[in-house]
């Protein structure tokens, strides 16, 4: 009989994961609570929204979901509760590295400004790492859907403060709105100051979002890159380049990019030799953390337990950990396939 491992025991990095999205759905409820926000049905169920965001009025329902849902996090007690909660069920779903996107203009209003709210939160990651054990970094993300003067102000601040946390700079929202070539000055500046390239494309968009990402962001790292599967030309010049694609089966179906999680490229990547890393995006809005979505990869698209070990190399390979936290996550990565631990059991789910 095959064994069957438990995806949460495996080791791995989580490269692909929201804010305010990370945030526990009791928590969200806790905190609206406090501050006598006044919620939707869609976000006090317990149960995700139903989203369909590839039309703009469905993407205009999902940011206002998300809006309201930052709107709850008003203090550096909120920070830290959402941060050291985040840290607590990546470390249940198996990751040994998060790092996190966010945009601290969005919170720089509550917080004391846009300084304040990005050492409110780095003092948050921190204090998580120390608590939980779990490596955490940082992604400065740029909204698409601002001033790409504000992506430059962003740029600086996060190259300001990467020996404090910051590994990275993003650039998100509605990948369908303006050009990728708006935010090269942006991303020049980034790279200049040692910070990795993490652009979102290939979700919303098609293929000409991922190459945009590749030719005029020099991206190292591309958000989602699901489209990608669309040319194959441009997968081979993914492959041949390394570019890891941070793949999000879940929030892919939930927010209508596929009908169902086996329509999701993940083989056509996987086998193009796409590098990937499997991420959660936003649980709080598309009810699935980060083992589920290795879920999806064994049960919607076939994947042995040998190829998801592949996946969580790829996702550890793809990050900024330091060589000594990769090589210990390799290594439990083997020992997870060698059946060393307790995380084996024979039979199916």
């Amino acid at each position: 009989m095959e064994r069957v491992r438990d995806v949460r025991a495996l080791p791995k990095a989580h490269l692909h994961l929201h804010f305010t999205g990370s945030m526990r759905p009791a928590t969200l409820l806790d905190l609206a609570d406090k501050y006598g926000v006044h919620l939707p049905e869609a976000l006090k169920g317990g149960e995700p929204p139903k989203l369909r965001a590839t039309d703009e009025r469905g993407w205009f329902r999902f940011q206002r979901l998300y809006d309201i849902a930052r709107s709850c996090l008003r203090s550096p007690e909120d920070i830290q509760r959402l941060v050291r909660e985040t840290a607590e069920e990546d470390v249940r779903d198996g990751s040994g590295w998060l790092e996190i996107q966010v945009d601290p203009t969005s919170y720089a209003p509550r917080l004391g400004g846009l300084i304040p709210a990005l050492e409110i939160i780095l003092d948050a990651v921190r204090a998580a790492s120390r608590e939980t054990g779990l490596g955490i970094r940082v992604l400065v993300a740029a909204n698409r859907m601002k001033h790409p003067l504000d992506a430059r102000t962003l740029a600086r601040l996060a190259v300001r403060y990467a020996d404090q946390g910051v590994i990275g700079f993003g650039l998100s929202n509605d990948e369908r709105r303006g050009f990728a070539r708006d935010f090269d000055r942006a991303f020049a500046i980034a790279r200049d100051g040692g910070l990795l390239a993490a652009p979102h494309g290939g979700e919303l968009s098609g293929p000409a979002s991922v190459r945009d990402c590749l030719d005029d962001l020099h991206a190292t790292r591309v958000g989602h890159g699901v489209r990608a599967a669309e040319d194959p030309a441009l997968l081979r010049r993914l492959a041949d380049r390394g570019v890891t694609c941070e793949v999000c089966p879940a929030s892919n179906v939930a927010l209508g990019v596929y009908e169902k999680p086996e329509d999701v490229p993940l083989r056509t990547l996987y086998d193009a030799g796409v590098p990937m890393a499997l991420g959660a995006d936003d649980p709080l809005l598309f009810g699935s953390r980060l083992a589920a979505q290795y879920e999806i990869a064994r049960t919607a698209h076939g994947f042995s337990d040998t190829e998801l070990a592949e996946l969580a190399r790829q996702s550890v390979q793809g990050s900024r950990a330091p060589e000594d936290v990769r090589r210990k996550l390799l290594a439990g990565v083997d020992a997870w396939l060698g059946g060393t631990g307790s995380d084996a059991r024979p039979g199916g789910e």
